[in-house]
């Protein structure tokens, strides 16, 4: 599943340079997560860094962007360019 940012975000910029898909952006209120880009951080560290670092725990899975751990990883060798 690819994460998302909940109501909750307080911006305080800390996920964004976190991500290493670039998945992460600032939206017209909160930050964003673009799902297409999310691996959860498969094939580069073993948790969510976004998560890691999120002070007021507002970083969920996405339950409308369901997906296995293979698939999280097939996006990151795509991602990545390494498919």
């Amino acid at each position: 599943m690819s994460l998302m940012i909940t109501d909750e975000c307080i911006n305080c910029d800390v996920c964004e340079p976190e991500c290493p898909n670039s998945a992460i952006s600032q939206g017209e209120e909160i930050y964003e997560i673009d799902p297409n880009l999310c691996t959860q951080c498969v094939g580069h560290y073993d948790e969510p860094q976004c998560q890691q670092v999120c002070p007021v725990d507002c970083i969920p899975l996405d339950p409308s962007h369901q997906e296995t751990q293979d698939e999280l990883y097939q996006k990151y060798l795509r991602i990545s360019g390494k498919a």
